[in-house]
């Protein structure tokens, strides 16, 4: 139970406002404890020295008389030694204990001298009296609670009422306090069953409510990526299913004992065609796999942009000579610090994209603008373009544009992904800007010297 939240926030309350209180109390009371008293001390002394001036003044008998009606005996108890053993009072008690006076106090008075106790419970007066029957000792005590005395049955009483009403009023606080992260505890249970569906309802502000508003962040993005997960295994399964279907189904066909020779070369050739996509799609994995992994080392060096693309583009030659496509450069010679073999296959599916989806006969633009820190390099076609709500999904792994066209533009969607990681691992960004049917731009920014680690 201690365990809980809501007790420990109560008790923790508890002990700190007891604690604190008595500590408090307790110095105030020991540097204030002279002055407490100091009204009372000076009226007990006044009306001692007015009774000795009333024996001094008139005979013993009528001084006795006298200060036997006074009015002020019913704020005062006061006892008169002839001897050590010997006293006569005057006042009612009230139910209240006298003071102990001592052999010693008696003695002292009786010679002349004077006894004042001053504690936090217990205030008296002692004062010699002389009439003509000889020395007496006067001890004079209020009936009423010292100052000091008042003051703590009232703090006490004030603190039992105050942690009384502090205790429901922190209990009541505690279960506020409580109830959004219960609601946060529960919510992770469902997450973790796999609901992503939960609405929280918190609305306060501080730093409960902002977790609360964390935490919805948290389910949102987790529920993302469970869709993305979904969209990816299933993508997977696609991927692969569609040529393992053809190499089982043509493999079958290969039994036939009677299969023409040239149908026999045919099937051989798709199984292999589709043994060679099922290879690539594996190999991408593990490359994208890889640029996310934090065990990935950088080899960066220094080297000139301008020709790195001029060598990329000789090297797709094949894929653009033979549909007549046309490239506009416009390339500044630039030098950067990067990873040679990692930026290489940026160019290469960037450009393998903006060929493969253009038509016969169109033109690339490529160019390279450069400033202080940043280059910018601009990869512009007349291809088919992007519809604007596909241009955000684009870098997303299996992601094809345009599923329309997904029979007649073969790839497995991993492209754009693997060069997304790329560009993201050397500091830099990417983003396309497309008009469906009219072409796309892609727009790279890489810093001029890519920071190691």
């Amino acid at each position: 139970m201690i365990g809980s939240l809501y007790t420990r926030v109560v008790l923790t309350f508890l002990v700190s406002v007891i604690g604190g209180t008595i500590l408090s109390f307790l110095a105030t009371t020991w540097i204030f404890q002279d002055k407490l008293n100091e009204n009372l001390q000076s009226t007990l002394l006044d009306f001692g020295q007015d009774i000795v001036r009333i024996y001094e003044t008139l005979p013993l008998r009528e001084a006795e008389m006298f200060l036997s009606e006074m009015k002020q005996l019913n704020s005062y108890y006061i006892r008169i030694y002839e001897a050590t053993d010997q006293f006569q009072s005057y006042g009612e008690l009230k139910g209240q204990h006298p003071f102990l006076v001592t052999t010693e106090q008696v003695k002292k008075v009786l010679d002349g001298g004077r006894v004042h106790v001053n504690g936090i419970d217990t205030i008296f007066l002692g004062l010699p009296i002389k009439t003509e029957m000889g020395s007496k000792a006067m001890f004079v005590e209020p009936l009423t609670s010292s100052s000091t005395s008042f003051l703590i049955k009232f703090v006490v009483t004030f603190l039992i009422c105050s942690l009384l009403a502090g205790s429901l009023f922190i209990l009541i606080s505690a279960i506020f306090l409580v109830r959004p992260i219960k609601k946060l505890t529960e919510a992770t249970r469902l997450i973790a069953a796999g609901d992503f569906n939960v609405k929280l309802n918190i609305k306060q502000k501080g730093e409960i409510g902002t977790l609360a508003r964390s935490f919805e962040e948290m389910m949102h993005d987790l529920q993302q990526l469970e869709q993305m997960r979904r969209e990816f295994v299933a993508n997977v399964s696609h991927e692969v299913q569609s040529p393992l279907t053809s190499i089982s189904g043509f493999a079958i066909a290969l039994k036939q004992v009677d299969l023409p020779d040239d149908e026999r070369s045919d099937y051989l050739d798709i199984i292999i065609t589709e043994t060679e996509r099922m290879s690539k799609i594996s190999d991408s994995l593990l490359k994208l796999s890889l640029l996310e992994s934090q065990s990935l080392q950088m080899r960066l060096a220094t080297l000139s942009l301008d020709e790195q693309i001029r060598r990329v583009i000789v090297a797709i030659q094949p894929q653009w000579s033979a549909r007549n496509i046309q490239f506009d450069l416009d390339l500044q010679p630039t030098k950067i610090t990067a990873d040679h073999d990692q930026l290489n296959q940026v160019w290469i599916n960037i450009l393998g994209n903006g060929i493969k989806f253009s038509e016969d006969g169109a033109r690339i633009s490529i160019s390279i603008k450069q400033n202080i820190k940043n280059v910018t390099v601009r990869i512009s076609d007349s291809g088919i373009g992007i519809l604007p709500k596909d241009q955000k999904r684009i870098f997303d792994r299996f992601f094809k544009a345009d599923r329309s066209h997904s029979q007649k533009y073969e790839g497995s969607g991993m492209g754009l992904a693997i060069v997304k990681q790329i560009v993201s691992l050397h500091h830099g960004d990417i983003r396309v800007e497309s008009e469906y049917g009219v072409g796309t731009t892609f727009i790279v920014t890489l810093p001029i010297t890519t920071p190691a680690g």
